[in-house]
């Protein structure tokens, strides 16, 4: 067998591995979904980060990579900015809201029609995008193994399938970190590679000829600073609505989850900084790659990151790249799963269909939403790919894109703007889609050419129209919710009491006691179950340097096996050090907090 499928299949079975060291993490559904809300700051920081991005980084984002330079890094920056103000503002908020899913704090602010509201549309939302993720990264994996596409969607499917159902949040979150630390290993060897067969990023920023920052395509340099500014506000909006709190809501505590905002702010930065520095050599040294990758039809230029590794990296890497590639998208797509189920059984199953169910019911019903969501994101891939790339693809891309925006301005508003009516949550989703439709569907290339004299490329125009849509939905959506203050009443007493608890929550800080033995004991056995994982992890990729290749193709594996093995031994260290930290307290002091907590 190849060695590069041999090192995929190694993967998936050390994910399976951390499914079954961290499936007994889960006693209720509040493990199941949130982690029981005891998860720390750098496995919050590592989902958040793994969360953001699918195999669509390294093939639809390389390809615009290669083709108009540092352009695709604004959407990763515009990223950095929504977690720096999680960071500042939202992050410990929402763990301080002291819910299990999101939906459930948006019912105590917009009441149970606007909950289902978001509820359902969240999960066809979710649906979408999960099953648009899965089929990427089936083609461009089919690509390269030479498997069919649809044997790769439903063997990925089951396998993060199977992963839902057996951890929920903690397998999740864990599986993230270790996940973030292959991508960034990865990608950074990668870097250095090519940084070293260029001679530096000069050559290659050279190669570009003065298209480097804004790429080809643009007139009007104007319009490319507008779709700057309105990227970086619709991710602010993305970044810390209610919806997406779920990155927060695991966290032990407010401080655990400020930090995380701040870990995920910082890899939003330097992760994009070198994960295309690869598709940028391309451009350098190959720019005529993609008649290699012929299969792909007009997709050809998205396999430039897979080029890159098979031309200028050891043998076995091509293997470690496919891992990453499952790593982000299998993250993605899990999170996914896990928040469709957690929405389902705690806003719909439990508040509508039962009502008085117990906890055993409930965590049963959570396994068999994760299964039926699974399943579900797999038919989407099926159908995505069934369609060839033609126009139903482009309009499942452009209903989600519809769909998403809408949902995070009253998600986001409502817990800055605390005083508005119920009703403002559902019916600013339908003024969002209004926006959506006219801006987004009717107003068209021609329009604003006539409108304004000038004439558009096809990149200009693709940019121009997002900026518009997300103008009019800052004007108009967010618009419409701020002047709904002008309806509040609190005739509703119950209604108007629930309001004021959820934000006493909101103002109110979650501490963690350090001296609580069981909370002790959970943090340490994360940190030694993590420690030996990643370290094993890290062993295995050094293992790959005794593949018989040049000198310089070993001391990579041995450099990227080196970066995971840092923060490997670090935590199997610090969970040692707790661990006889607790011993020694207990024999210092038999009777003290530390011992009668634990009882």
């Amino acid at each position: 067998m190849d060695i590069n499928i041999l090192v995929v299949v190694a993967y998936i079975g050390f994910l399976i591995a951390i499914t079954l060291s961290f499936r007994s993490f889960n006693r209720n559904t509040s493990d199941y979904f949130s982690g029981g809300g005891k998860v720390l700051w750098w496995m919050v920081g590592a989902t958040a980060f793994m969360t953001q991005f699918s195999a669509w980084t390294f093939t639809g984002a390389a390809s615009k990579a290669f083709n108009d330079g540092f352009a695709i890094v604004v959407l990763y920056l515009a990223n950095a900015v929504g977690y720096l103000t999680n960071y500042l503002y939202f992050a410990p908020r929402f763990r301080q809201m002291r819910v299990v899913t999101a939906t459930e704090a948006l019912r105590s602010r917009f009441g149970r029609t606007s909950e289902q509201s978001f509820v359902w549309l969240s999960v066809l939302d979710g649906l979408l995008s999960a099953g648009q993720w899965l089929n990427g990264l089936a083609i461009i994996t089919g690509a390269v193994f030479h498997l069919p596409v649809g044997t790769v969607i439903v063997a990925t499917g089951l396998v993060v399938i199977a992963m839902a159902l057996a951890g929920g949040a903690w397998v999740m979150v864990a599986s993230d970190y270790l996940q973030m630390l292959i991508v960034m290993a990865v990608t950074f060897t990668c870097t250095i590679v090519a940084l070293g067969n260029a001679g530096g990023i000069t050559p290659i920023v050279d190669s570009f000829h003065d298209t480097f920052w804004i790429g080809h395509g643009y007139a009007y340099a104007g319009l490319f600073a507008l779709w700057v500014v309105m990227i970086v506000v619709k991710q602010i909006f993305m970044m810390n609505n209610g919806l997406n709190s779920y990155r927060y809501i695991c966290a032990k505590d407010s401080e655990h989850a400020r930090k995380g905002a701040l870990l995920t702010c910082v890899l939003s930065v330097v992760g994009p900084l070198v994960w295309f520095v690869p598709a940028w050599f391309m451009h350098f040294r190959m720019p005529d790659f993609a008649g290699d990758f012929g299969m792909l039809g007009h997709d050809a230029r998205e396999a430039v990151f897979v080029a890159f590794v098979s031309k200028f990296m050891p043998a076995g890497m091509l293997g470690l790249l496919m891992a990453a590639m499952f790593a982000a998208s299998m993250s993605a797509m899990d999170a996914g799963i896990n928040r469709n189920a957690g929405f389902f059984v705690r806003n719909f199953y439990r508040t509508v269909l039962r009502p008085s169910a117990s906890e055993k019911e409930l965590m049963v019903a959570s396994k068999l939403a994760s299964l039926v969501f699974g399943l579900m994101v797999v038919g989407v891939g099926m159908a995505i790919n069934a369609i060839h790339g033609m126009t139903l693809f482009d309009i499942l891309v452009t209903l989600s894109a519809m769909v998403t925006f809408p949902l995070a301005v009253p998600a986001m508003l409502g817990f800055v703007i605390r005083k508005t009516p119920d009703w403002s949550g559902w019916a600013t989703l339908l003024v969002g889609f209004a926006v959506s439709y006219v801006f987004g569907m009717l107003i068209g290339q021609t329009t604003i050419e006539n409108w304004f004299g000038i004439k558009l490329s096809g990149r200009e125009w693709a940019d121009l129209r997002v900026s518009i849509v997300l103008g009019a939905h800052v004007v108009i959506t967010a618009g419409f919710f701020v002047s709904t203050r002008l309806f509040y009443t609190e005739a509703d007493a119950k209604r108007a009491a629930e309001r004021r608890e959820l934000f006493e929550r909101w103002d109110t800080p979650v501490e963690s006691d350090s001296d609580d033995a069981t909370d002790n004991q959970r943090e340490h056995r994360q940190r030694g179950l993590l420690g030996k994982l990643v370290c094993l992890a890290a062993l295995g990729i050094m293992a790959l340097s005794l593949l018989p290749n040049a000198m310089n193709g070993r001391f990579v594996f041995l450099i990227c096996g080196a970066i995971l093995l840092i923060p490997g031994a670090w935590l199997y260290h610090s969970a040692s050090a707790g661990r006889m930290a607790v011993v020694a307290e207990r024999r210092r002091n038999p009777k003290s907090k530390m011992t009668r907590s634990r009882t």
